[in-house]
């Protein structure tokens, strides 16, 4: 739960807008308080995409089904405006973590712990087919742990078990990771792909550990379809109890009574100790929230609300080939700016970032996302004088930061035509770029899943372990958010950003020349930025929505002395 921002409304219909719980590709989630002090959760779509008639529909169809599904395991839909813009649903304020937010933060569930939550979601499940619906997006993120229990939520993909197929052909819903091979081979969707998300949704709670590994869509789809789930170290009852909801055939699958059974529960969930300790925190709302709302925010109506960023969504973006074993990144072809694919929705976000000199010079596809990405047409080759300042002194290294001293001038957009913005797709103005370029050898990929508050930037030599390792080659990534600093506090500020934003510690892109070569950066945690005489922590991708600047510096001497190499970036 976040405090409201300047630009978030004060009142949706009858609600007083008290704080937001969360964000997404489709619009915002905010606590509301009725006019007699009832709190309720008001999901707002927003109005950048309140046109795109899949958005809408898939909005409909989720207050649709909330009102046809009446069940303990899920929050009731209490008000909805559905007829013109401000689209909006209300529905009974569920408080407490996701099931993500608590595996994240407490770990693992022990084994009893997780045979009761797998039964207790197996029981909702249950509930909600009976009513003819599928849930098709079952996953941590979508499993709130209430005190009394689990609620199953997002039912925007939802569907009558007689809606089996999507109406485009190669498209597929859910997540990669959780989505069923039958979903990613053939968009056949029914209560055992439920049963499949259930199975891999428990193995996440019984490790940590997402079900059929992380990394590009492509690859996790391509192990999901065609690999066993990873449950190294799960009690082997619970194991096999998974194994058997994941199995590849969808009839192999057991029903979910079977299910209920094999866990084999003799007490209550609510009951249980890790349970009840995650789910702790659900027990009140934060002080002084349910009072009044903050006074530095505006009363007005949302019609009335400023557009503050530009938001796309595709609910059909398709998923990388499941059979297509992701290949090695190539060089794409050199144009000014650079286009990153970010699918926003229900699709797990991607960012792809390619460098230049990734293999030959023709044009090549972007990984297996159809998408390609291009590279800053000056100065294609390396840098020699900058090479040669880093060989100087290698013995030195690198500084331990580098400074925010400087207005930058390299800056990424999301794309204006909506097609690609609904993919994520955007463009850099290369600004400084224009005097500097990577090394021929450097790989580098950015992610941010939408509505999540973290990043990944990861870079490699492409030609690691092969051969005589090089001179060192100091890098820093930069991540500007979209607006300014507060360099007093963190917090964002109104005004357009415009310096380097926050940076990682220099370090040597052949560091890891011997293991593979890839150097990888998490946003926030890896992240600061560094005033002249002050350090300030990342703030969450989540807390500044926009259009977010990516960079690459070469780190040729002292903590003021970089060189902008890449731009990229990503929609949040």
């Amino acid at each position: 739960m976040d405090e409201l921002r300047p630009q978030d409304p004060a009142r949706i219909g009858v609600w007083q807008i008290l704080a937001r719980l969360g964000a997404g590709g489709m619009g915002e989630v905010y606590l509301g308080r009725s006019p007699g002090g009832r709190l309720v959760a008001v999901k707002v779509i927003r109005d950048e995409i309140s046109d795109h008639p899949e958005s809408l529909a898939r909005f409909r169809r989720e207050a649709a089904t909330m009102e046809t599904v009446r069940s303990p395991y899920t929050a009731q839909l209490i008000e909805a405006s559905l007829d013109s813009s401000p689209y909006w649903l209300a529905t009974e304020y569920v408080p407490g973590p996701t099931l993500r937010a608590a595996v994240t933060g407490s770990g693992p569930f022990p084994p009893e712990s997780a045979l009761r939550l797998f039964a207790a979601l197996a029981e909702g499940l249950a509930t909600v087919h009976v009513h003819g619906v599928t849930h098709r997006d079952l996953k941590p993120q979508n499993v709130i742990l209430a005190p009394q229990g689990p609620q199953l939520i997002d039912f925007g993909i939802a569907r009558g078990l007689e809606q089996t197929l999507l109406t485009q052909v190669g498209m597929a819903p859910g997540t990669p990771g959780y989505a069923a091979p039958e979903v990613l081979l053939r968009n056949e969707v029914g209560p055992a792909a439920d049963i499949f998300a259930l199975g891999a949704t428990i193995a996440f709670a019984a490790t940590g550990r997402p079900p059929y590994g992380g990394g590009e869509a492509s690859a996790v789809s391509y192990r999901t379809v065609h690999e066993d789930i990873n449950l190294e170290g799960v009690r082997d009852d619970l194991a096999a109890l998974i194994r058997r909801c994941v199995a590849k055939d969808p009839a192999e699958r057991p029903e979910l009574a079977a299910v209920i059974a094999g866990c084999a529960v003799d007490s209550a969930l609510a009951a249980d100790a890790h349970y009840r300790s995650v789910a702790r925190d659900a027990e009140a709302v934060p002080e002084g929230v349910a009072e009044a709302a903050p006074e530095h925010v505006t009363a007005v109506e949302p019609e009335a609300e400023p557009k503050s960023a530009r938001w796309g969504y595709d609910e059909t973006t398709p998923y990388p080939s499941p059979n297509r074993r992701p290949p090695a990144p190539t060089r794409p072809g050199r144009r000014k700016g650079w286009l990153a694919v970010c699918a926003l929705g229900l699709v797990v976000p991607l960012g792809l970032w390619l460098l230049p000199g990734q293999g030959d010079d023709k044009d090549t596809e972007a990984g297996t996302t159809g998408a390609t990405t291009s590279g800053p047409t000056a100065n294609t080759g390396p840098k020699d004088d900058a090479k040669d300042d880093a060989k100087d002194d290698p013995a030195q290294g690198p500084p331990d930061h580098i400074v925010n001293d400087r207005v930058s001038q390299d800056r990424w957009t999301l794309s204006d035509d909506p097609q690609q913005a609904s993919q994520g797709i955007g463009s850099c103005d290369m600004g400084s770029l224009a005097d500097s370029s990577p090394p021929t050898d450097m790989q580098s990929s950015v992610s941010h899943t939408t509505g999540s508050g973290t990043a990944t930037a990861a870079f490699r030599p492409k030609n690691a372990g092969k051969g005589e390792r090089p001179a060192p080659y100091y890098v820093s990534v930069g991540i500007r958010p979209p607006h300014e600093t507060d360099r007093a506090t963190g917090r964002p500020l109104k005004s357009v950003g415009k310096g380097i934003g926050f940076t990682s510690k220099p370090v040597d892109l052949y560091s890891k020349w011997s293991s593979g070569g890839t150097i990888k950066f998490q946003y926030p945690d890896d992240f600061r930025a560094h005033f002249d005489a002050r350090t300030v922590d990342a703030i969450p991708v989540s807390d500044d929505p926009g259009d977010w600047t990516v960079v690459l510096y070469h780190v040729e001497g002292g903590p003021t002395k970089y060189t902008s190499i890449v731009c990229n970036g990503f929609h949040a």
